[in-house]
Order: C-alpha cells, then structure tokens, then sequence
C-alpha cells in the first residue's frame, strides 16, 4: 500500500511561522479535508507536498515513483497553450501519448494535404489503441463537459479565470497519481458540476487531501479531517460532522480547564502586584510561572459567532423596487420587464447558471449599472453596502487597523454597547498581536475578510453580497452567518455554496437565461432536490416521443408487403433504441475512473444515436405513405 510519511515540517514565511515540527502519514484511499482559518498556511502546506515550494525543515517518506497531482488556487498556463494540450499536460506517458495525438489532429486540420503529418497520425492512433488511451482521452473531454468546457481548442489564456480553474481541475482528475492535492477545487463551480465533482473524487483510487470552504462536500468526502491551528497539524477521524462533534467535546473540557487555570491566575496576579521584586531565585521563578499561566489564559473569546445584533441606519419601510427592469448585453436579455419590491427583513438568494446575469442583476439593485429599461427606486433610508467578487484595490503598506478605522473607530450594537475597531477585527478571527500586520502580507482570504468587516463597519441597512463564500474559510463563514442572522436590514446574495444558501436564503430567485426571475421560498437543498426530479421526469417524456402512427384506411395505403411489415415494428424499435440509450447514459454517468468501460459506452452511445436517428428518419417516410 502507497502512503506518505510527513515529520518535522517547519514553513516560516517573514517573522510568522505558519506550522512548526507538524506530521501526519496519509494513507491510499483516505479523503483529508484540511481546515483551518486563512492565513495558517493550508495552500502553502498543500504547495510544500507539491514540491513547488520549499519548507524551512521537512522529512517526506514515500515509494519510489510516487506520483503527487495537484490543483493550485491559481493554476498557470503556457502561452498559446490551448485546452486540450493544457489537460495533457502531465508528464505520464499516456498524457503525453494523448497530448501528441490532439496536437497531430490539429496541424493536419490546417496542412490536410502533408502526407507527413498523415502517417504520423496513423502511427499514434495506432499506439494510442496499444496502449488503451482512447479511454483517458474520451475521459477528460467528458471531464471537461461536465465542467462547462466544449470548445477543445480555444487557448486557455482567452478563458476566464473560473473556467481556467475548471480546465486546471479536469487535468489533475485524470492524471494517475497517488495523492491528489486540491486547492479550493469547488470555486466556480454550480451546484451540477460540484456534484458530479464529488462523485469523480470519491472514485479516485489514491489518497486525497483538498481544501473546500464547500461543508456539505467536505462533510460527504471527508473520511479524516486535517486541522491548522496554532501552527500545529491536528487529525480527525471521520467526516465534518464527526469533527464537529469531537472538536464541541473537547472545548467543553478546555473551559473545565480554563476555569481552572483563571482560578490559579487571579491567585498569582495578587502576589505580582504587591510588587514582589525578583531578586531570589524562587521568585523569578514564580514570576516565570506567572507568565506562562498568562499566555494560556484565552484572552477574549476564540468562537466564531458574532452573536450581537448591530445597529444599522434605520431602514424605513420604503426599501427598493424594481419597475419593469430589461437588460441586454449583446444577443443574451439578461432581464425582462422584471417587477421587484423588498421589504425590509428580507433574506434573498440569488441563483442560476453561470452567465445568466446574477451579478448584473446585483450591480443594478446596488446602482452600479444602468437597467436598459426600467427604474430602480430607493428609500431615501437605504444605506447599501456591495461585496464583489473582485476586491477594490488595498493600499499594501496600510496596516489592518488603520484600514479598518477607515470606515470608523467604533461599532454600536442594538443594545447601544460600542465595539472599538480592535475588538470588531478580533470577533473576525483577527488575533490583537496581528492588528499592526500591514496588508500586504495577508492572504487572499485574509483581505476578503478584511475588506466584509469593513463594509460591515460602515452599519449598512442593505447588504448585498456577490460569491461572498469563495475563497473565505470555514471559520469566518461561520461569523459571516451568525452576523447575518442577527443583521436587521435586507440581505441579498449572491452563492454556490449550498450550506450558506440553506443557512441564509429565506426566499430564491430564479435566474433562467431567458430574462425571466422566478420566485420560490424553498430552502435552497430543497428547490435542487425538487429540480432534480422533474429533470428526470421531463427527460422521460421528452426524450423525443415515441411516435403512435394512426391507423391508416385500408385504400389509402400505399406501402409494400415488405414496408407494411416494417410499419408495424417501427414504433416499438423506436422505443427499445430509446431505452437502450437512456441505460447506456446512466452507464456513463456512472462509470468513473474506469476508462475501458467508459469508452465502450460511449463508442456505443454513439451507435446507438446512430441508429435512433435512422429509424426516426425511417418512421416519418412510412408515416407521409400512410397518412399522406
């Protein structure tokens, strides 16, 4: 059994020390989720595995030809690079054989008359049909498919940057190894792909460490939860919920302990301040002591619930409304004669398809962007406050605090009692030694959260937040929750993320592509569930009906012995291809990892629509014969 063995890695990075002397072993077919606040080092540990950055110390022990996959949070592509080349670009020869073989295809499309590149393509279909690789071929493109990706050959650097993350994801899914390193792989994705992604990882045959801000995923991958905290590596067994469970037991001890240890400090901070002068032994001793009781006392509270309802400006019972709302952008109608009106209380999620219009949407209820036609009508009490995807530019030398006081030196909650800026970036998982930290030494997801608490500070009446989820982790997501179930204005947003949606979202709009908002008050898990269903549902019916010829009167017949027998078939061939091809689909869907089985059912799959499309072909000639 493949495994690897981690001991003494030390990763300091400046004056901070992310993780020191942590180690674990990770065996073949354990699934780790690795969680931890931003800023511990959770990319930066899965980076040092991939061997793209170096540890200050570190013993790695594994078999020899040990292969490592691994998905950054922001890959990099070659230039010119196009999607196919990108997902063959690994360096095992079956890769590099498919890789060759695309490369081929495209320089005889564009010279069709060189003999040379014609027998070079022979020799590889040749070669690839040796060595199997047929199956990693119709692999990846499905893997690509699935994930939203169908133009093979465009170059990847004319891409987006979620769909150069799904492009990264497709190649390290089909690339054999034996850890998979994931960084934040759920990004970008809507809920389809992110599922079809949890079956594909769960059939990966070596072991799997990822990192996901997704709960409902890391709960049904986990089988051992991985936890930074204190630059320490703590292992879980089990799932998220199992974590969760564990991690509730343990600090219900450590607040026996901490009682304990506060009964002993208040004892010892009466002898330190009589003054003692430490001139023996004894008392330095004792003063030593002192110290280090002081550093394991919990100064404030290390929970992450915002449990306090701020004060906002006092929203009046005009909020906003939408009159007739259209929006286009180009041959796509984002909105049509959309009708809205919020009232104060309302939890809204916003939900559709990449490229619907969801974060148009928002800019246009935030002001930002002008309805073609239609009017936005504001409360003269509205105070907005927008999250965006992108962060606004942050100076780098500014340090946290000051950043922060930007927006004010104080918060009041609903009861009047004030918070000073201090204490707000210490609720938001900021520690105080941390507060002078200039900006540009933080992580992504550290001034995402920077930048939330800001706006915050500001005590808007209407939130509006666009993907807030992405890129933040766990911990925070949960303060970010707790904030907007005590926040008493409106909140609208924006996210993939099924828990925060099932959390936050009271009511759901629909974006459906054609400039239609539908309305539900479903939670969220529970509008996907009902989908869902009637997807399969409407696939049974719609799959292209089954054709009922009618009766024809005898004299109007016009067909042969031969075509009068096939007349009377015809219907029910038609009816065993269709199910023949609703079989080998789920055959597909179902397949996984394994290649063979794969490119069997989709050689098949194709006879068979093959064959489908002749018989329906045949079925409208014998039917013009008779009923003409």
């Amino acid at each position: 059994m493949s495994h690897l063995i981690v001991s003494n890695l030390t990763k300091t990075v400046g004056d901070k020390t992310l993780f020191e002397n942590i180690e674990f072993t990770i065996y073949e077919g354990e699934r780790a989720g690795l969680i931890g606040i931003n800023g511990t080092g959770k990319s930066t540990l899965l980076s040092i595995l991939a061997g793209q950055q170096e540890a200050d110390s570190a013993n790695l022990d594994h078999p020899n030809k040990y292969r490592i996959a691994y998905l950054p949070q922001e890959p990099q592509f070659q230039e010119g690079e196009t999607v196919l080349q990108a997902v063959f670009s690994g360096d095992s020869p079956i890769l590099q054989l498919n890789k060759q073989y695309e490369e081929t295809v495209r320089a005889l499309a564009q010279k069709p008359e060189s003999e040379e590149l014609q027998n070079q393509l022979f020799r590889l279909q040749q070669q690839m049909d040796n060595e199997k690789a047929w199956d990693v071929n119709a692999l990846a493109k499905q893997a690509l498919t699935k994930l939203g990706i169908d133009q093979y050959d465009q170059q990847v650097k004319n891409l987006s940057g979620g769909q150069q993350k799904r492009v990264a994801l497709a190649k390290v899914l089909i690339e054999p190894a034996d850890l998979y390193l994931l960084d934040e792989p759920t990004n970008h994705l809507d809920v389809q792909s992110t599922e079809w992604l949890q079956e594909m990882v769960m059939r990966l045959k070596g072991a799997v460490i990822f990192i996901t801000h997704d709960r409902y995923f890391l709960d049904e991958l986990s089988t051992h939860i991985y936890e930074l905290a204190n630059q320490t590596l703590y292992r879980h067994t089990g799932n998220y919920a199992d974590y969760l469970e564990a991690r509730a037991i343990r600090e219900e001890m450590d607040a026996a302990s901490q009682d304990k240890l506060r009964n002993r400090y208040r004892s010892e901070l009466k002898w330190i301040r009589r003054g003692a002068k430490a001139r023996t032994t004894k008392q330095k001793a004792r003063i030593q002591r002192f110290e280090e009781l002081d550093s394991k006392i919990e100064r404030g509270s290390n929970d992450a619930n915002l449990e306090m309802s701020l004060a906002t400006s006092r929203l009046g019972k005009k909020v906003i409304e939408g009159e007739q709302l259209s929006k286009t952008f180009g041959n796509r109608e984002i909105l049509k004669d959309f009708n809205f009106l919020l009232q104060q209380g309302d939890r809204i999620g916003i939900i559709g398809a990449n490229g619907y219009g969801k974060s148009t949407l928002l800019n246009i209820i935030a002001g930002e962007l002008e309805a073609d036609e239609g009017e936005v009508i504001v409360g003269s009490t509205v105070k907005r406050a927008h999250f965006k995807q992108v962060l606004p530019a942050m100076n780098e030398n500014q340090r946290m605090i000051e950043y922060i006081r930007e927006a004010s030196n104080d918060i009041t909650d609903a009861e009047g009692i004030r918070y000073s800026a201090a204490q707000m970036l210490e609720r938001f998982l900021f520690p105080l030694h941390t507060h002078g930290t200039p900006i540009g030494k933080l992580s992504g997801g550290e001034r995402k959260r920077l930048h939330l608490l800001k706006l915050l500070m500001e005590q808007p009446n209407v939130l509006l937040l666009d993907e807030p989820t992405n890129d933040l982790d766990i911990e925070t997501l949960g303060v970010l929750e707790d904030f907007i179930e005590h926040f008493p204005g409106v909140i609208m947003t924006i996210s993939h993320d099924r828990f925060f949606l099932d959390r936050i979202a009271k009511k759901l709009w629909i974006l459906d592509g054609q400039g239609n908002v539908h309305e539900s008050l479903d939670v969220y898990s529970d509008y996907l569930a009902k989908q869902q269903l009637a997807d399969k549902e409407e696939a049974k019916e719609v799959r292209v009906e089954k054709p009922k010829p009618q009766k024809a009167k005898s004299e109007k017949k016009k067909l042969s012995f031969k075509e009068q027998k096939e007349w009377e078939t015809i219907s029910d061939d038609i009816a065993k291809v269709e199910q023949e091809i609703e079989t080998t689909e789920e055959g597909i869907s179902t397949a996984g990892s394994d290649y063979t089985k794969l490119q069997e059912l989709t050689e098949k799959l194709d006879e068979l629509n093959k064959e489908y499309e002749r018989l329906i072909e045949r079925w409208t000639y014998l039917d013009d014969i008779v009923n003409g």
